[in-house]
């Protein structure tokens, strides 16, 4: 379904595996909004939406200042709860009491904290929930050996977690609006229990550019071997604490946010503080050594709930070229381009991503009010 070559490592892989990898690479177009949705916003967003047919139109956003000086007055509390799921402890973070249900994945090396920008704001007119994925945030991070050598932190796990969250916690059909590797777990979980999701939102969802298909065939022994070296002998856990310190998470982030003024200390802390307790360093390198499992690719296809893709025109780590290949699989209706952002705009611009998916959860929506569960 596409071309195939070889790139240069982008600077998230560079950071972590520090090897070559291949990507998809395939021609695309902005997907064009086809109707235009004029909702009341208290952040205005200045998201264009052209009523032109799908393929040939355009999508841009532009940044505004928050004009809501009283945004903290009229947001719902933001609850920290805990779950507990196959024993194992899991954090969450929920806001409002009416409305549909939302579920905000986070990606690789973050936790529900990644959407304090968002939960809040959204809690206003539906039920939010952002959870920690097992083995991040402040979720429990069991040791990957003691599964008998059969992988625990796979998408497959990851997926039945947000199935089990929306069955156990939230009661009701949910929207998965999901960053980066989360995406896969949204798609995952959406692909297993197609009866939850109610719709799927993909914010620079994970490209996986080290999986082992996209690999060149004669390098494949060698990544298994570093791979191997990473988690079997010393080497992976100096590298683990050579980079969980302040400085360096924060030029990590300052790489993949574009505008790098986002990049303040709150996040670092949020990023750094619970990728320091005890088991953290097992799940980082179970799976950044983790090269198979599902791609967006082969999940896409198999989708049925509608899908949102949005992404950030300057994210280094996923570059939009590429990304624009996931616009073509029918269940995509959307493919957005949030101009000026990086690999987390939901962080880095929320006044752009708030109303986008308030929009998309809007125009899917029944007429029904779901009743709120008792936590």
């Amino acid at each position: 379904m596409a071309n195939i070559r070889a790139l240069p490592l982008t600077s998230l892989e560079t950071t972590s595996l520090l090897f070559s990898k291949r990507v998809l690479i395939k021609n695309t177009s902005i997907i064009s909004f086809t109707e235009t949705y004029f909702l009341r916003q208290s952040v205005p967003t200045g998201i264009v939406r052209s009523r032109t047919s799908r393929g040939n139109g355009s999508v841009s956003c532009s940044s505004v200042t928050d004009k809501a000086s009283t945004l903290e007055d009229v947001c719902p509390e933001v609850r920290t709860l805990t779950w507990n799921w196959k024993g194992y402890s899991v954090r969450y973070q929920c806001a409002g009491t009416s409305g549909p249900a939302l579920v905000l994945v986070h990606g690789f090396g973050a936790n529900s904290d990644h959407w304090r920008k968002n939960t809040p704001i959204l809690g206003k007119s539906y039920r939010v929930y952002s959870i920690d994925l097992i083995g991040y945030g402040y979720s429990d991070k069991p040791n990957p050996r003691e599964f008998g050598g059969e992988p625990f932190y796979t998408f497959e796990t990851w997926g039945e977690q947000l199935n089990d969250f929306c069955l156990d916690v939230v009661k009701d059909e949910a929207f998965f609006i999901c960053n980066s590797i989360g995406g896969l777990v949204g798609l995952q979980a959406a692909v297993s229990k197609p009866e939850i999701c109610r719709g799927l939102m993909l914010i620079n969802i994970s490209l996986r550019m080290l999986h082992i298909k996209k690999q060149p065939f004669i390098g494949r022994p060698f990544i298994r071997s570093f791979q191997n070296l990473l988690r079997n002998t010393p080497v992976g856990k100096l590298f683990f604490k050579s980079i969980a310190k302040p400085e360096t998470v924060r030029n990590i982030l300052s790489q993949c946010y574009h505008d790098s003024s986002q990049v303040t200390d709150e996040l670092v802390e949020a990023i750094l503080r619970p990728g320091l307790e005890p088991g953290a360093v097992d799940v980082f390198l179970e799976f950044i050594c983790y090269s198979g499992g599902p791609l967006p690719e082969d999940l896409l296809p198999l989708v049925k709930c509608p899908v949102l893709i949005a992404w950030g025109e300057k994210d280094p780590w996923e570059p939009i070229e590429l990304g624009r290949a996931y616009g073509d699989f029918d269940a995509v209706e959307e493919f957005v381009v949030l101009p000026e952002a990086g690999h987390c705009p939901q962080d880095e611009k929320p006044e752009m991503v708030n109303p986008l998916i308030e929009s998309f959860v809007a125009r899917h929506s029944n007429s029904s009010t779901a009743l709120a569960p008792d936590i």
